[in-house]
C-alpha cells in the first residue's frame, strides 16, 4: 500500500452538516490534526476535502517525524508534535499511528558539513534535546552497512518515524471517533463572509454555517487564498520518492546523507530517495513571487530544477482559472488527488546510488516510485496566522516538505488559536504580512 490516487476509494463520507463550529479546508496531516484537537474540545467539526484524506502530500512524503535540523521558530512546535505523536496510538486506540522512535542521523562527508550540523547542535543544547555529534567512526558503526567516507554526523535518538498513508487516516478516525464530520470529495469553493466576519463557506455539496474556517490547503492554499483577495506568496515543488522490496532490517535510523536519504518501513521495505532534487513547474505565480524566492533559491539552486509549464489542472498553470463563485465549478473538482510522474532524473540518480552505497537495497529491487507537490514558502518555514480582514479565518500551509512530522504539534496550536485560548508559542516567525512588511526574509532549512 502507498499513497493514494482518484482510484482509491471514499472511505469518509459523513455528509454535509447544516452548520458547525469550526470548518477544516484540506484533510492532509495538518488539516486532520487540527479537526482532531477541535473535536476532542467539544467543537461542532467538519474537515473538507476536495479528493482523498491524505491524498496528497500527506501520504506521499518520507514519514519521518524529525526535531533534528528544524528552523530555531519551529523547533519548540516540532518538540511538542513529537510528544503528541507518542501518545496518539493509546489516546486514540488507533494502532495505525504508532510512532517508532527510531533516531534521525545526518551524516557528513566535509567540514563544512560537519561545522553546520555543530551550528545546529547549539541549538539542540538550548532546548534540552538528546542530540549529539558523531566521530567519523561512530557515524560508521551507527549506519552498518551504508558506505561512505564520512568525518563525522549528528545524531537526535527521540525522533521517529510512522507510516504516513495509514496514520493520517487513522487521525481521521480518531477525529470522528470525538465527533468530527470528515468528508471526501467535498471541495470547498469559497468563504463568506458578513461586515468582515466569517458566516459560512460554499462547497461543491452544499453550504455549511459557521464562525470559525482554517485553510490547511497544502499546494492549493495560494490559490484558495488568492480568490478571497488575500496574497500568499506560495509555491509547489515536485519531489520524488520510492520503496523498495521487502529488504534485511539493520534497525537503521532515518538515514540522510549526500545523495541518498532513507527509512525503515513497517512494511519491511525501505522508503529511498535522492534527497538533491526538487522541480518547479514555471507558471504566473512563479514571475510574480520571483524576488520573493530569490534568497531560498540561491541557498538551493544546485538542488532546483525548473519545468515549463505545469500539466492541465495543476497549481499555478497558464490556463487555469483565476477567480470562481460558489455556484461555479472550482479548479479544485478539476483535480481531486494531486498525483504528479515520479521525476525520471531521481530514479535514476537512486538506482544509480544504491548498489554503491546500500547494496542489500539494490539486491531487493525498488518496488514503485512517486511523486508529491509540496508547498514551499519563501523562507522554507509555514504560515500558522489569522487572515487579515476575515475575521475567523485561519491559515496553516506552506509546512516546505517538513509537515507530516510536525502535523499533530501544528494541529493542537491551530486549534487553540481558532479557539481564541493561549497555545504557548512565539509565532511571529510565522506571520501572514511577513514578506510584504519590509522584514528580511531569511531561509530556514530546506
Amino acid at each position: 500500500m502507498g499513497p493514494f490516487s482518484n482510484d482509491s476509494p471514499i472511505t469518509f463520507q459523513d455528509g454535509v452538516p447544516e452548520a458547525v463550529d469550526a470548518l477544516v479546508i484540506g484533510a492532509g496531516v495538518v488539516g486532520t490534526s487540527t479537526a482532531y484537537f477541535l473535536a476532542k474540545q467539544g467543537l461542532k467539526v467538519a474537515l473538507c476535502e476536495k479528493g482523498r484524506v491524505a491524498g496528497e502530500q500527506s501520504s506521499r512524503n518520507w514519514g519521518w517525524i524529525r526535531q533534528q535540523g528544524r528552523d530555531p521558530a519551529e523547533l519548540p512546535i516540532m518538540i511538542e508534535s513529537n510528544r503528541i505523536w507518542r501518545g496518539l496510538a493509546a489516546e486514540t486506540s488507533e494502532a495505525d499511528l504508532n510512532f517508532r522512535m527510531c533516531g534521525c542521523v545526518y551524516l557528513a562527508d566535509d567540514k563544512a558539513a560537519l561545522a553546520k550540523y555543530e551550528q545546529w547542535h547549539d541549538l539542540a543544547r538550548q532546548h534540552q534535546l538528546d542530540t549529539r555529534m558523531l566521530s567519523a567512526a561512530e557515524a560508521k558503526s551507527m549506519v552498518g552497512d551504508f558506505s561512505g567516507e564520512w568525518v563525522g554526523g549528528m545524531v537526535t535518538p527521540s525522533d521517529g518515524c510512522a507510516e504516513p498513508f495509514v496514520a493520517v487516516p487513522a487521525l481521521a478516525r480518531a477525529a470522528q471517533a470525538s465527533g468530527a464530520r470528515v468528508i471526501e470529495n467535498c471541495a470547498v469553493r469559497t468563504v463568506e463572509t458578513e461586515a468582515g466576519r466569517v458566516t459560512s463557506v460554499t462547497t461543491e455539496q452544499g453550504t455549511i454555517k459557521t464562525s470559525l474556517v482554517l485553510l490547511a490547503g497544502g499546494a492549493w492554499s495560494s490559490m484558495f487564498a488568492a480568490n478571497l483577495g488575500l496574497e500568499l506568496p506560495q509555491l509547489a515543488v515536485r519531489s520524488t520518492v520510492g520503496r523498495t522490496h521487502v529488504a534485511k532490517s539493520f534497525d537503521l535510523p532515518n538515514l540522510s546523507a549526500k545523495g541518498l536519504s532513507l527509512r525503515e518501513r513497517a512494511d519491511g521495505g525501505y522508503t529511498v530517495t535522492s534527497g538533491d532534487l526538487a522541480e518547479h513547474y514555471i507558471g504566473p505565480q512563479s514571475f510574480k513571487y520571483l524576488t520573493k524566492f530569490m534568497p531560498v533559491l540561491r541557498g538551493a539552486a544546485k538542488d532546483m530544477h525548473m519545468k515549463l509549464s505545469a500539466p492541465a489542472d495543476y497549481p499555478n498553470t497558464w490556463s487555469g482559472r483565476r477567480r470562481w463563485s460558489g455556484t461555479e465549478e472550482s479548479p479544485f473538482e478539476r483535480m481531486r488527488v494531486l498525483n504528479p510522474e515520479p521525476s525520471p532524473v531521481v530514479m535514476e540518480r537512486v538506482r544509480e546510488r544504491l548498489p554503491k552505497q546500500a547494496p542489500w537495497l539494490n539486491d531487493a529491487g525498488m518496488l514503485e516510485f512517486w511523486a508529491g507537490m509540496i508547498d514551499v514558502t519563501p523562507d522554507a518555514v509555514p504560515y500558522l496566522c489569522a487572515a487579515p480582514g476575515y475575521e475567523g479565518l485561519f491559515i496553516a500551509t506552506g509546512m516546505s516538505g517538513h509537515g507530516f512530522g510536525i502535523g499533530p504539534g501544528v494541529g493542537r496550536l491551530m486549534a487553540d488559536m481558532m479557539r481564541g485560548v493561549p497555545h504557548g508559542f512565539d509565532l511571529r516567525r510565522f506571520r501572514f504580512d511577513r514578506f510584504t512588511d519590509g522584514s528580511k526574509i531569511v531561509p530556514g532549512p530546506y
